[in-house]
């Protein structure tokens, strides 16, 4: 058994943190971000990891900053073994990463050394990846760049979005993580250094990166689509409003006609670069999601109407 004290936030963290407990590792506390403002009434919400938690009576550390003195005081007295960190959403000092004699174990969203960063998940099915998985691997100073242990490979389909590739993937990091674990404790732990020359790099999505080009080809567009979703959003302009689009379908059908022209209204297909492109779920100013043929009928969308590219500058919508 080891003590362990286990960082996270997002949903994709709560099943290590599950598997940490059910393998029988003592959690000796769980640090996550404060709680946010959320939803349309925007009160405090906690965090997916901090919720599961507290179901499991842990005790939660919320600092708001991970390099605060006092805080990392705090973990020192916790004296872990080890310290998990899994999609935790603040970059740790060399102060955190000294403190555990078995060192700081990352489990990130990538095959690593491809998609370091913040994003790999969104930026894998952003760039048209044929697969992607999930790496263990021990942290050091840099952005994703400490030895690896452990790899899993999973295929994206083409329907993938951000959100469902992420819940393919949290299990199979679970799994990783809980075989590291075994491996640390018993000294078994083979690591293996990154190749800097393979490193590929997946930022922050900005809102910026939802913006739609139709100009670019079918697969593009569904892609960046699927892999802003559900954050930051895609979004296109329609008759001068920001349209949020969250789910299509590419078609390889050729077409002369314009990039953003509607080329059939009540299947909501339109011209792009290259192929032309189904809508299937889309999300007009305000209001809720609607599938491409309500929001046809609803709308009055008509053939050969032209739709441009998501403007930056006009403000964002609700994704409710």
């Amino acid at each position: 058994m080891l003590n362990v004290v286990f960082m996270g936030t997002a949903p994709f963290a709560v099943p290590c943190l599950h598997a940490v407990l059910d393998a029988g590792h003592r959690v000796l506390a769980v640090v996550s971000q404060p709680d946010r403002p959320r939803g349309r009434g925007m009160k405090l919400q906690p965090s997916a990891v901090k919720s599961a938690a507290l179901e499991r009576r842990l005790p939660v550390l919320q600092p708001e900053k991970a390099s605060d003195p006092a805080f990392v005081e705090e973990l020192r007295r916790l004296e872990p073994q080890v310290i998990v960190v899994v999609a935790y959403g603040q970059i740790l000092r060399q102060a955190v990463l000294d403190i555990p004699p078995l060192g700081c174990i990352n489990v990130h969203g990538s095959l690593l050394p491809e998609l370091r960063g913040a994003a790999p998940i969104q930026w894998a099915i952003i760039r048209g990846y044929a697969e992607t998985g999930v790496t263990t691997m021990f942290m050091d100073a840099g952005m994703d760049t400490g030895d690896m242990f452990l790899k899993s490979r999973c295929p994206i389909h083409p329907e993938d979005t951000a959100a469902t590739l992420a819940e393919r993937l949290a299990p199979m990091g679970a799994e990783l993580l809980a075989a590291t674990l075994a491996d640390l404790e018993a000294g078994k732990v083979q690591r293996t250094p990154q190749d800097p020359q393979a490193a590929t790099y997946a930022p922050m999505l900005s809102r910026a990166d939802g913006a739609i080009n139709w100009t670019a080809s079918a697969i593009e567009i569904r892609n960046r689509i699927h892999g802003c979703n559900p954050a930051p959003g895609a979004f296109a302009t329609r008759a001068g409003e920001t349209v949020k689009l969250w789910r299509a379908e590419a078609l390889p059908e050729d077409t002369a006609a314009p990039p953003g022209t509607v080329l059939d209204a009540e299947r909501l297909v339109l011209a792009t670069g290259s192929g032309a492109l189904r809508l299937l779920e889309v999300q007009p100013p305000n209001r809720s999601r609607l599938d491409s043929g309500s929001f046809a009928r609803g709308y009055r969308v008509q053939a050969g109407e032209v739709w441009e590219a998501g403007r930056t500058d006009s403000p964002s919508q609700s994704a409710s």
